[in-house]
């Protein structure tokens, strides 16, 4: 009997396709799993389980998450396809934080080291910045505009083309140093790794 036709196999491929896609497209939609959980009312525990390749989920399970996903079933079942993937702007998850500044991934699909967002700052746009572990650096640049970076007190004026790197454990916030213009910048996170 090959791999092919060992049940086994089979199962832990579906397993570990599951883990894949259910986690690509609940950070695609924007979704922490907490959020995705409420969504589909399921404890937490199940969409972790699930997202690590543990899980072994009734059919129930599986309409519950793909409804509150929006997705068909067998796109949270399917198996790798080509490696090129087409995201349309509108599947691509923005947010809101602070005032007036949107906040938009550049790479849609989970990145465990690290996050990469352009940051949108309506004129006057001012927020906080999300404190990481110890050891994380973090990069912005200005795209366009004048964003004023305060870090551990510190304000720094960035002009266009201008990166500031620093602690992500730091305090820091944003800025648009213009009430009339937006502002855009993107900022780079390069994670520290728990307990390293």
């Amino acid at each position: 009997m090959d791999d092919a036709e060992d049940p086994d196999a089979v199962s832990a491929a579906a397993a570990s396709h599951l883990a894949r896609n259910l986690a690509s497209l609940r950070h695609t939609r924007g979704l922490t799993q907490e959020a995705l959980a409420k969504a589909a009312a399921l404890p937490r525990s199940t969409i972790a389980n699930l997202e690590s390749g543990t899980g072994n989920p009734s059919l129930t399970v599986l309409v519950k998450v793909a409804g509150a996903l929006g997705a068909p079933i067998d796109e949270l079942l399917a198996s790798p396809r080509a490696k090129v993937r087409h995201w349309p702007a509108a599947e691509v998850a923005a947010r809101t934080k602070g005032r007036g500044v949107q906040i938009r991934a550049l790479v849609p699909e989970p990145m465990p080291d690290g996050m990469i967002e352009v940051m949108d700052f309506e004129p006057g746009a001012v927020m906080g910045g999300t404190p990481h572990l110890p050891g994380t650096r973090e990069y912005f640049t200005c795209l366009s505009g004048r964003v004023n970076l305060t870090v551990a007190g510190d304000r720094h004026a960035l002009a266009e083309g201008d990166v500031l790197a620093f602690p992500g454990n730091t305090p820091h916030s944003y800025q648009n140093a213009d009430a009339m213009a937006p502002a855009r910048g993107v900022s780079v996170v390069v994670l520290a790794k728990a307990g390293g």
